[in-house]
């Protein structure tokens, strides 16, 4: 088991306080982007393609600890950008625990070796590492050689050193059951707490659009994984439904406002993933003013292979609460990997109608920008 019984009993007992209360729409992880400086070019990355001046903005400590006290979120995820080249990265990180909220804090560790000093071993911190396979897939997903050597290593001293260190594993087109069953092992052997791991978004801004998976192909591809993953006591950092739903045996519908994000801009509708379609100024006004009904698989052609953990963890996760059992089921056998797959979500859209590639944000956006850092 990947995540700790009690940050699942903390979280557990906040969605039930939530649905006792009848709260509607409630996140469950803010996706806090303080800045979208990165110090590498990933060939699937969609989230660094801004001007300079853009690049050079910094959520402040205040609006960083101000996001989570606003959404009341028990998880806070760092992302990016590179979390790390944020010199108040180590304030930010001590606000959230000092609330005790579970910090995943999300790099490529590049810089992990050097900042290590700046922050202590806590159950309320995760170092969650960068690695989308081993060392060849991962140095060309990168696009540098020598990223995966650098991680491993930085992991190993990590761990030694008694930090919680999970990895994030994103699949692209191309790799093989086999390849993805022998980088499990690796991580297992290296003794991290768990893998997160999915197919990647197929971001309209990443530098290529070749490498990303299809959603048929994506289930596939999973339940082949998970065959050869029998009886090897992988741990994930994941759900067992959401997992179940990778490998084609759940018709989930995504939860966007589970994982609300945080960055320079403001509250991005609707989700981490799509970028260019406006920005709220708090957290009600997201919640009030983005048309939810017109996101997600089958209504909203840029959500149509969609079927990344920020957008489906979330329902997996209240299905979980809802039907235990279920849940139980398939944590004790593992997801099904042969037979018919569940039914795929309708689609409501002309296939043709691809929407036209957005504007990163729009300039009056962030001229209005008021309280994020410019960096000197």
């Amino acid at each position: 088991m990947g995540v700790p019984l009690i940050q699942q009993y903390r979280v557990g007992r906040y969605i039930l306080s939530q649905k006792l209360k009848g709260v509607k729409r409630y996140p469950l992880v803010l996706m806090l982007e303080p800045l979208f400086r990165c110090n590498l070019a990933c060939s699937g990355c969609g989230k660094i393609d801004y001007p300079e001046n853009i690049l050079d903005k910094r959520l402040s400590v205040e609006d960083a600890l101000g996001a989570v006290d606003e959404c009341g979120a028990p998880i806070v995820s760092i992302a990016g950008g590179e979390p790390l080249i944020h010199k108040e990265m180590p304030q930010i990180v001590e606000g959230y625990i000092a609330r005790k909220k579970f910090v995943y804090l999300c790099t490529n560790a590049l810089l992990l070796d050097r900042r290590m000093d700046d922050y202590s071993p806590s159950p309320y911190l995760t170092f969650s590492i960068h690695l989308d396979g081993n060392r060849d897939r991962h140095d060309a997903s990168v696009c540098r050689t020598g990223v995966y050597e650098k991680c491993t290593a930085v992991i190993k001293k990590a761990l030694a050193r008694g930090f919680r260190v999970t990895v994030n594993c994103t699949l692209f087109q191309g790799e093989s059951p086999e390849e993805v069953a022998e980088f499990m092992d690796t991580m297992m052997a290296l003794g991290v707490e768990g893998v997160t791991i999915s197919p990647g978004y197929n971001y309209e801004r990443a530098p290529r659009q070749d490498v990303f998976l299809k959603r048929k192909g994506s289930r596939q591809l999973f339940r082949d994984i998970f065959k050869l993953g029998r009886g090897r006591k992988w741990r994930f950092n994941q759900s067992s439904l959401y997992l179940d739903f990778l490998a084609g045996n759940q018709t989930y519908h995504c939860t966007p406002w589970g994982n609300p994000t945080r960055n320079v801009f403001g509250w991005q509708k609707p989700c981490y993933l799509l970028v260019g379609e406006g920005y709220a100024k708090t957290f009600s006004e997201l919640l009030e003013a983005t048309e939810w009904d017109k996101y997600g698989t089958g209504v909203n052609p840029k959500c149509a292979d969609c079927m990344v953990h920020s957008g489906y963890e979330a329902t997996a996760v209240n299905d979980t609460v809802a039907r235990p059992w279920k849940a139980l089921s398939v944590f004790l056998r593992g997801p099904r990997t042969d037979g018919e797959m569940a039914p795929e979500v309708p689609f409501h859209y002309d296939d043709e109608a691809v929407p036209a590639k957005p504007l990163l944000v729009a300039s009056t956006d962030v001229e209005k920008s008021t309280n994020e850092k410019q960096v000197a």
